[in-house]
């Protein structure tokens, strides 16, 4: 499709499509490309196995071979109930076409849940990556609490034909020590197997909420949550994409220095993602943002995807892993998004700030 990127991003076209980053300057990161992988990990304690299995990943679908992936994410008929998930189309609750929506979309690979994946894997493993989510949060407890568990072993993951898998921890959360410490060793595991690891670094307190602002997404410690990920190894990073700044300044927590604030970010939105890939080792670790909850409108969903795009590929990310904007809409339109998306990737004239 022919996209009309200044049109989609309306005001903020000029903010985003023209700035450069003076914080972090390009030239001190390991930006996306052909060879991203031999590049990044070739020095690594990665073996042989998780490189065959991250170029395989980086090598898939539309954006195969330009160091960009298209993630499609599907746990959330776990993570939001199958009700809430699927009810907008129906479809969906046959794991099937899950895949099938990753397939035709284009997409570097498909994360989901074991089951979803072991229902089809004989099918599909070998037509796209999967991307084995081995924890949740079940959201069918009451009171609700927030607690990933694991759903299932990494050998499980790797018997069903799995390049890689993925966790979920809650940064900042009770039970956040319990859960790094399941996630390295899981991670460490997939690793000896040769698959590769993706850590969904979520922050989830409460007191992260303060005089009516929500700084779950500010850039310092949503980076900090980055930072951790790479440090139990996780070979792709997603994260929320920052809306703002001063999580740990506003909250009154942990420890900052004032340079992050005054040399090291901005409030353009690339500089603020651009905080979040240098937390993942200067782009050496790829930084996935999340695509976000679907409006349920077909041009706000486009819209927001696309901006979001354009923020994290200026920024020096990797790319979007984007499901809710995508599966709760008609498959077609649900391809017609994630092309969009990849559009953004593809399109030259879009360069890293």
């Amino acid at each position: 499709m022919s996209l009309n990127i200044e049109e989609l991003l309306g005001a903020d076209a000029d903010a985003l499509l023209n700035h450069t980053s003076k914080t972090i300057t390009k030239d001190m990161l390991m930006l996306p490309n052909g060879d991203f992988t031999t590049e990044a990990f070739i020095n690594t304690n990665r073996s042989p196995q998780v490189l065959r299995s991250l170029e395989a990943l980086y090598s898939h679908g539309r954006l195969g071979g330009t160091g960009h992936v298209s993630i499609l994410p599907v746990d959330q008929g776990i993570e939001h109930a199958a009700g809430a998930s699927f009810a907008p189309n129906p479809i969906y609750f046959d794991p099937e076409n899950i895949v099938k929506l990753a397939i035709e979309g284009g997409c570097n690979g498909v994360a989901s849940t074991f089951g979803v994946l072991a229902s089809c894997s004989r099918k599909y493993a070998h037509k796209i990556p999967f991307i084995v989510k081995l924890n949740h949060n079940e959201m069918l407890t009451y009171p609700e609490k927030y607690s990933q568990i694991m759903f299932g072993s990494v050998e499980e993951a790797w018997n069903l034909g799995a390049t890689a898998v993925g966790a979920t921890i809650y940064f900042g959360s009770e039970d956040s020590s319990r859960q790094i410490i399941e996630v390295a060793q899981a991670f460490e595991r997939a690793h000896e197997l040769g698959m590769a690891t993706i850590l969904w670094c979520y922050l989830r307190n409460s007191g992260f909420k303060k005089d009516g602002v929500d700084y779950h997404t500010a850039t310092d410690i949503t980076s900090q949550a980055n930072h951790l990920g790479v440090t139990i190894q996780a070979d792709i990073i997603k994260q929320k994409l920052p809306t703002l700044n001063g999580g740990y300044t506003n909250i009154g927590f942990g420890k900052t220095h004032k340079k992050v604030y005054s040399d090291l970010t901005t409030d353009n939105p690339i500089d603020l993602c651009r905080y979040q890939v240098a937390n993942c080792y200067m782009g050496k670790i790829g930084l996935i943002n999340s695509g976000g909850a679907s409006t349920g409108e077909k041009g706000t969903d486009l819209n927001e995807a696309v901006k979001t795009a354009v923020i994290n590929k200026r920024a020096g990310g990797h790319g979007l892993i984007l499901g809710r904007k995508a599966f709760q809409k008609d498959m077609s339109d649900g391809i017609k998004l994630l092309n969009a998306v990849q559009d953004v990737y593809l399109d030259d004239k879009i360069t890293i700030a």
